[in-house]
């Protein structure tokens, strides 16, 4: 008699015959409205290490690149987020296993209604051919500019830029210790003994690689190198100097990164936002690293995570009076509002699962022999 009550009880639990464990994996798709456009959505979630679900959505209408993240279904809910981008959506899944009713967000005050379907072979939609990536500079190739300008920059501009798009580099409202900061990859507390203009007086650059072929970053990084040199007559010479740091090390749960699905010898995407809000694509350690040491904190980041590869992710804080003094902003008193993200160490351990811890450790620093204004161009 028990087992059959115990049968009648389980038969109970199984109403209408829907399925007691939903099945997420799968191609879903449909159709999001946004800034008066129609852009087909398809996300197709797949398992990955352990009980762990992947998505990766493209956004077909905009190109075949995808894009990586994450899904997630507890009972009937669904939550897919996409890091590179700051994306989430959060659905419910219909009893029937074919549909999802939610919504997606991206920053904006009101999430946008998107439902999505499960595709079938036959209704799948076709996700067109990403763009060939470009044919990459020969790695012996002589990494010299072609043709370069600089220009004092606009009085009272605000911000600064470094922004390569194409075979095109360029910077904006950039000072001399900032050329060099990016070239050489260090924190401008690690450049000593030069004139005071070289943080004072700002520059606008324009220029064009010589021969063939996409540059790498390294690349790019030589060509800068070699213009401080030829136009700013810069030389120096390296010492070793302790110094207030920040390291960038693994917190104790490990980290929480998704993997990119970009080109591993592609560039990074790493571009604000907001003042606390960076989206992260195709970045290594060494390259968050480096944004954060140049554009946020005051003081050189050193990544001791020991993790390798390229990763999607976004990372958003409330910032202080004491960041962003490398983007030569001024960041404003924060509001009194309890719903606003976290600050920057607390957001890196609950978000990314890493920690930055204040250290002191031997650095090195460029003492500067020499240097000029740029010659006319």
């Amino acid at each position: 008699m028990k087992k059959l009550m115990l049968g009648i009880i389980a038969l109970a639990a199984w109403p209408g015959g829907a399925l007691l464990a939903q099945d997420l994996t799968g191609t879903w798709q449909g159709t999001l409205s946004a800034n008066n456009r129609d852009l087909r959505t398809v996300i197709k979630i797949s398992k990955a290490d352990g009980n762990a679900l992947k998505a990766v959505l493209y956004s077909i209408d905009q190109g075949g690149q995808g894009l990586a993240g994450a899904a997630t279904l507890q009972g009937q809910g669904v939550k897919i987020t996409i890091p590179g981008i700051g994306g989430t959506y959060e659905g419910k899944l219909n009893t029937d296993g074919k549909s999802i009713t939610g919504t997606w967000s991206q920053g904006g005050p009101t999430p946008l209604a998107l439902n999505l379907t499960r595709a079938t072979e036959e209704t799948a939609w076709a996700i067109p051919e990403p763009p060939a990536p470009p044919k990459p500079m020969a790695a012996n190739a002589s990494a010299v500019f072609e043709v370069a300008t600089i220009k004092p920059s606009k009085p009272d501009t605000p911000g600064k830029a470094f922004l390569v798009r194409g075979r095109e580099f360029s910077t904006l409202n950039t000072t001399l210790s900032d050329i060099i900061t990016f070239a050489y990859g260090i924190h401008a507390r690690q450049i000593t003994g030069g004139p005071a203009w070289l943080e004072t007086e700002k520059f606008d650059l324009l220029a064009k690689p010589e021969g063939e072929g996409q540059p790498s970053q390294s690349q790019w990084k030589t060509m800068v190198q070699k213009l401080l040199a030829d136009r700013f007559k810069f030389t120096f010479h390296r010492d070793k100097k302790e110094l207030s740091v920040y390291a960038i090390v693994v917190g104790k749960n490990g980290p929480k990164l998704t993997k990119s699905e970009g080109d591993p010898n592609g560039l990074p995407g790493l571009f604000f936002r907001g003042l606390g809000v960076l989206p992260a694509r195709n970045a290594t350690m060494a390259d968050f690293a480096g944004v954060m040491q140049g554009a946020v904190l005051d003081r050189p980041v050193v990544d001791q995570t020991g993790l390798s590869g390229r990763f999607d992710f976004t990372l958003t804080w409330t910032p202080d009076e004491f960041q962003f003094g490398g983007l030569g902003v001024r960041v404003p008193p924060p509001a009194d509002n309890a719903a606003a993200p976290p600050d920057l160490f607390t957001a890196m351990q609950e978000q990314l699962g890493l920690k930055l811890e204040a250290t002191k450790a031997p650095a090195e620093v460029f003492v500067v022999d020499r240097v000029e204004k740029p010659s006319e161009n």
